[in-house]
């Protein structure tokens, strides 16, 4: 049973509106798509923010009294960490190995990264790694000497694990009316230090997602996603999402995925931890130990130098409600007849089948997020997306090709706050068209749909989507 918020007065017209909403979140979903005029993706978070500071700012319902928290985690976001021993900077811990010096370094704007261009080292993307099999908890198996990420970076006297390196090979096609397009397929590359990578090797390269509107993501009742998943396709749609059961480091049990490119983590809070370990090198109290497998001897030696919890409870805290409290950007121009038409196709065509336009999230720790309803444009399941998306490597019960559904919202302000919109999870479709063209497996007969649909009525759709 919910809990009814205390400041909603029985039989007033807020609570009237509660009641309404709780009764659609017992199913937790509605399958039509959002009203056109409905501009307020993110419910009372949302702030209509259009320049390239969309995705950074604070929730609109955030109390002012909270503002300064919210800034503290801003700066805590920001801030680049500095290798040990250091007694001039205020955030000491970084390495041995790692990805990145601050979490804004590949959230660029608390915005999307970006492949490398020109054979560029990369900067705002990474690669996880594993070998063939399951861990204690059923996670992915590290692989001996790179562990389960793959850190291009390193300290002093301390050798980065490796570099991978991308190249591409165009792929032509036509729409149903003969226009042509070209879509890229990556290939990729390990250059190794001091070990020659193994057949096993298991890599999935990733871009940094956007990190706005997580704290709603995090609020959405885990019956309502469990609702939405029809691991067996019982109706016959051919849509058959399945939710992702991880290991939670922190509960130290079993909870529902939500977060990460395949649903492969529970909270934000074990999100936030396992991040700072992964990508930056600082050890918490969720994980205490440095990221240095027991083949790197230097990092192991290096580590063994500067033992100590290197980012606190309180900054794991204040890191957690920062990015609980980020604001959603409100949709632009949902009165234009294009956009309207867009959106009446996305529906009629099969994308909201995953795309789950509108959902109403339940109690959670930061009001912030509770109680609203959202616009995300997921269903926060994994979806079998077809071999040409596939990454073949398990991740918990996803599998190698299954993803989960990414939300939509802020599509439309990729480019203007990142500079570039290149999409899905390694990057490679260079438009929202080429990222629907790659949608294969359950997604393939909606995909097929937009593919033969006139050139009016696909840009009549991709209106729609660059208003969200």
């Amino acid at each position: 049973m919910t809990t009814r918020p205390p400041h909603f007065r029985r039989g007033t017209p807020r609570f009237r509106a509660w009641i309404a909403a709780a009764t659609l979140a017992a199913c937790g979903v509605s399958a039509a798509p959002a009203h056109a005029a409905d501009a307020a993706s993110g419910g009372d978070t949302t702030r209509a923010v259009s320049n390239r500071n969309a995705f950074s700012s604070p929730a609109r319902n955030l109390p002012p009294q909270w503002r300064q928290r919210f800034f503290d985690g801003n700066k805590l976001f920001n801030a680049e960490w500095a290798a040990p021993p250091n007694r001039d900077s205020e955030f000491v811990g970084l390495g041995p190995t790692f990805n990145a010096r601050s979490c804004i370094a590949c959230h660029v704007r608390d915005g999307r990264g970006a492949p490398p261009e020109n054979d560029a080292p990369m900067t705002t993307m990474l690669v996880r790694v594993s070998v063939p099999g399951r861990d204690a908890n059923g996670g992915p198996l590290p692989h001996p000497f790179f562990g389960l990420q793959l850190n291009d970076k390193a300290v002093e006297e301390v050798a980065p694990e490796g570099r991978v390196r991308i190249s591409y090979v165009e792929q032509s096609g036509v729409y149903g009316d003969g226009a042509p397009f070209s879509l890229r397929a990556p290939t990729y590359a390990l250059d190794a230090t001091g070990v020659a990578p193994d057949g096993a090797l298991l890599m999935s390269p990733r871009v940094a997602p956007a990190v706005f509107g997580l704290g709603l993501l995090e609020a959405i009742p885990e019956a309502a996603i469990v609702a939405m998943a029809d691991p067996e396709d019982a109706n016959g749609d051919g849509i058959s999402g399945r939710a992702n059961r991880v290991h939670d480091p922190i509960a130290e049990t079993t909870l529902l995925g939500r977060f990460g490119w395949k649903a492969n983590v529970a909270t934000l809070r074990s999100q936030n931890a396992e991040a700072l370990l992964g990508d930056i090198g600082i050890t918490s109290p969720v994980f205490a130990e440095e990221n240095c497998p027991e083949p790197q001897t230097t990092c192991r030696a290096r580590a063994a130098q500067h033992r100590a919890i290197e980012a606190t409870d309180a900054q794991l805290d204040l890191l957690t409600f920062y990015m609980e409290s980020v604001a959603v950007p409100a949709r632009r121009d949902v009165e234009a007849p294009a956009v309207q038409r867009g959106e009446r196709l996305f529906g009629e065509i099969g994308c909201t089948a995953c795309h789950t336009p509108k959902i109403e999230t339940g109690d959670h720790a930061n009001p912030v997020a509770a109680y609203q309803t959202i616009q995300p444009f997921t269903d926060l399941l994994l979806h079998d997306m077809g071999d040409g998306l596939a990454d073949g490597r398990p991740d918990f019960d996803a599998d190698g090709r299954e993803w989960r559904t990414p939300p939509l919202w802020g599509l439309g302000l990729i480019e203007t706050v990142n500079g570039h919109l290149f999409l899905l999870h390694d990057g490679r479709a260079r438009g929202i068209a080429e990222a629907i063209l790659w949608h294969g497996g359950e997604a393939e007969a909606a995909r097929e749909r937009f593919r033969n649909l006139p050139a009016g009525a696909r840009n009549d759709l991709l209106a729609f989507l660059g208003s969200l």
